[in-house]
C-alpha cells in the first residue's frame, strides 16, 4: 500500500509522519464521529472463530507466501481447493509483473462466487501474498528476512474462507439475498517503502504502475468476471491481531460511505465497538484504491493503532507478524460483523 496525499491544517502538519503499509500510507488528523441509531438485525449464521484461526495457521504453515516461491504456489493451490470444496464458482487469473526491484514474478488472483446468478452482489477483497522482506522490523538483522504475514494477508483470507464455508452450508431459505464474490489479490505487498528502503531504487517510479497492489491493479483493468459490478466491496487487510482496531479511513468514507456506515452500525449493534471505532482517519493507498477506480465502491478495514502517531501496528512488515499475535476475538468481531452485514438490506 502507499500513503495518500491530503490537505491538513498547519497544526496537524507539524506532527505528520509518512508511514507505509502497502506503504505510502499517510496519517492525517482524526475526528470522532457521531454513532448513529441502530436498526434491529436479522438472523445470520454464526461465524466460527476457531475455524478462521485454523485457516490462518494453515496459510502460515506453508511458509512466507512470496511470489515465485514453492510456498506461494502451494498456498494458492490450497485456497483454490478450499473454495471449490464449498461448491463455489472458482476462477483463477494468472498474470506476470515486474516489481520495483526488477524481479519478474508469476502471480495469480483468485476469484470465487457464492450465488453467482444473484443480480445484487457484494465483493469481499483481500490479498494472499506476503512481503518478501521485513524491512520495518526493529531488529536491523531481520530487515531482509521474509515474514509470516499472519495478520497482514492470512487473517483476511481466513475470514473470507470461513464466510464462504458457512454461507455454502445455508439452505436456500436461509441464504442472504445477495451474491458474494470473494476476490483474493496477489502481489499486493512487494512494493517500495520510501521510509525503510531509501537506499533501494524504485524501478517503477515515474511509470504508470504503482509498486504496491500489483494484483488489484491488474484485476482493475482486466475485470474477472468480465464487466464485473457490485453494490459495494469490502477490503480486509490485517484483521486478525489481538486488540485489533479499525477506523473510518478517508477513501472509504468518500467512496463507499453507505457501506461503511452499515458495517460500523452492525459492528456496534453486535457489541464490537472496541474494534469498529467511530474515528475518522486519513486515507491510505491499498487495494481498495484500484477497486474503486474499477467502479466498485470499496472501503478498507485494516488495523490502525489506537494511540500514538503511527499509522500501522508494530507488527506491520516485521517478523513479529506471526501466529503469536493472532486472536480469535478479533477474527470473530470482523467475521461475524461481515457475515451479519450480508443479511442487512
Amino acid at each position: 500500500m502507499k500513503l495518500a496525499t491530503f490537505r491538513l491544517p498547519l497544526a496537524a502538519l507539524a506532527g505528520l509522519l509518512v508511514l507505509t503499509g502497502c506503504p505510502d500510507k499517510k496519517a492525517t488528523e482524526t475526528a470522532e464521529s457521531t454513532v448513529p441509531a441502530e436498526p434491529r438485525l436479522p438472523q445470520a449464521p454464526v461465524f466460527n472463530a476457531d475455524s478462521a484461526y485454523a485457516f490462518t495457521a494453515r496459510q502460515v504453515a506453508f511458509g512466507p507466501r512470496v511470489p515465485n516461491s514453492k510456498a506461494h504456489i502451494a498456498a494458492g493451490n490450497w485456497i483454490v481447493a478450499k473454495l471449490r470444496s464449498y461448491k463455489l464458482k472458482v476462477m483463477e487469473q494468472p498474470f506476470e509483473a515486474m516489481t520495483f526491484d526488477g524481479t519478474n514474478i508469476h502471480a495469480r488472483n483468485i476469484i470465487a462466487q457464492y450465488q453467482p446468478r444473484a443480480v445484487r452482489r457484494v465483493a469481499v477483497f483481500g490479498h494472499w501474498d506476503t512481503r518478501p522482506f521485513a524491512d520495518a522490523d526493529p531488529d536491523p538483522k531481520k530487515k531482509n528476512k521474509p515474514m509470516d504475514g499472519a495478520s497482514d494477508g492470512a487473517s483476511a483470507v481466513a475470514v473470507a474462507l470461513e464466510m464462504a464455508r458457512i454461507l455454502s452450508e445455508q439452505p436456500d431459505s436461509l441464504a442472504p439475498n445477495v451474491g458474494v464474490d470473494f476476490i483474493f489479490f496477489d502481489a499486493e505487498d512487494w512494493g517500495h517503502d520510501e521510509s525503510t528502503q531509501k537506499d533501494v531504487k524504485n524501478q517503477l517510479d515515474g511509470g504508470t504502475t504503482d509498486s504496491w497492489c500489483l494484483g488489484s491493479q491488474y484485476w482493475g483493468t482486466h475485470l474477472l468476471p468480465a464487466n464485473y459490478k457490485a453494490e459495494y466491496g469490502v477490503l480486509l487487510d490485517m484483521v486478525g491481531a489481538k486488540d485489533g482496531s479499525f477506523t473510518r479511513e478517508e477513501t472509504s468514507r468518500t467512496s463507499a460511505r453507505a457501506a461503511l456506515d452499515k458495517i460500523w452500525s452492525v459492528g456496534t449493534q453486535l457489541g464490537y465497538t472496541n474494534y469498529f471505532r467511530y474515528e475518522d482517519t486519513g486515507g491510505i493507498t491499498d487495494d481498495h484504491v484500484y477497486t474503486n477506480k474499477a467502479g466498485i465502491p470499496t472501503l478498507d478495514i485494516y488495523d490502525h493503532p489506537k494511540s500514538g502517531i503511527d499509522y500501522f501496528p508494530a507488527y506491520h512488515h516485521a517478523t513479529g507478524d506471526n501466529m503469536s499475535i493472532i486472536d480469535r476475538r478479533t477474527l470473530k468481531a470482523v467475521g461475524q460483523t461481515m457475515t451479519q452485514v450480508l443479511y442487512v438490506n
